[in-house]
């Protein structure tokens, strides 16, 4: 009996330590995930669209981590956060506000998805600096100059396809859905023509090759995203996670970021396995639908958009 319940209080703690991570410690549902309840049409995207289907997996905690190392490599986004961010100092803090914008984009209604997006172009306006670039020349930079955007808009829609693609189900329309999907984000933050295809996503990516670069503070950017402050609980899982964001990376940023799959020698050592098993895991203690997808369905069901879970039988 005993046992039993030192077992239930050590499960109950991962899940609370665990449920912090993602909401920047709060120990409930964050309101603005119960304020997504609110708003008077169906948003930008519902059920059945690759959007809900990428964005409602547990792979996205391997494509957060796949999209910080994608933007690392560009010397101007990598400055921004370089300079303004204290990603080190709260770490949670700027998770959570990332995972704000995108659950709000994806579920909230339209009104909802158009200020997120406003608020983090404003936020934006504040982060300005200057880099240097692999010509030696010293460049201003600005978070909403449209060549970054566009860089940290790919970055995502790279890591968020690549990942569910590697660990995630089917998505409703296939690739091409998901990329044409998440063009309305990145059209709400001022991109210009984004991408609808994987086709014109891997051509945009392309273009900036030229741009990007490896260098000291890459390397202490790509060291801090492998061992993050984490409670020592989910410790062992991120290093599989990551293990994972990196497995799935397109080969030319995996070899440029230095990163390389687990070996045991010459071996490849099975990362899809594993990583499948943690993000189960983690499912099972967060639950198999986020709190921002069940108040968007309570908003649609109150809109006549979508009938009650009881007439479904």
């Amino acid at each position: 009996m005993g046992q039993t319940r030192c077992m239930e209080n050590v499960l109950s703690r991962w899940r609370r330590e665990l449920r912090g991570t993602f909401s920047n410690n709060s120990a409930a549902i964050p309101q603005w995930e119960l304020d997504l309840e609110q708003g008077s049409d169906g948003g930008y995207f519902g059920p059945g669209t690759a959007a809900w289907a990428v964005h409602g997996s547990m792979t996205t905690l391997v494509a957060g981590i796949q999209s910080l190392l994608l933007q690392a490599l560009h010397p101007g986004a990598l400055a921004g956060v370089h300079d303004h961010s204290d990603y080190r100092s709260d770490p949670l803090g700027r998770l959570a506000g990332t995972i704000r914008w995108i659950f709000t984009v994806s579920y909230g209604d339209t009104t909802a998805a158009q200020n997120a997006s406003a608020k983090v172009l404003r936020i934006h306006k504040y982060v300005q600096g200057t880099f240097t670039t692999n010509s030696g020349e010293d460049r201003h930079y600005g978070a909403n100059d449209p060549d970054l955007l566009r860089w940290v808009h790919l970055a995502f829609t790279q890591a968020f396809l690549a990942t569910h693609q590697g660990y995630g189900g089917p998505i409703p329309g296939g690739p091409d859905a998901y990329v044409a999907d998440w063009a309305v984000a990145g059209a709400l933050m001022q991109v210009e023509s984004p991408p609808v295809t994987v086709q014109e996503l891997r051509a945009q990516l392309a273009a900036y090759t030229p741009e990007l670069r490896y260098d000291a503070r890459v390397a202490e950017t790509v060291s801090f995203i492998r061992n993050p402050p984490l409670p020592r609980s989910q410790q062992l899982g991120y290093k599989v996670l990551f293990a994972a964001a990196v497995a799935t990376l397109p080969p030319e940023y995996r070899e440029l970021l230095r990163l390389h799959t687990p070996r045991l020698g010459p071996i490849p050592l099975p990362v899809r396995c594993p990583a499948k098993a943690v993000l189960a895991v983690v499912g099972w203690s967060l639950g198999a639908t986020s709190p921002s997808e069940k108040s968007a369905r309570t908003r649609r069901r109150r809109l006549g958009l979508e009938s009650s879970p009881s007439n479904h039988r």
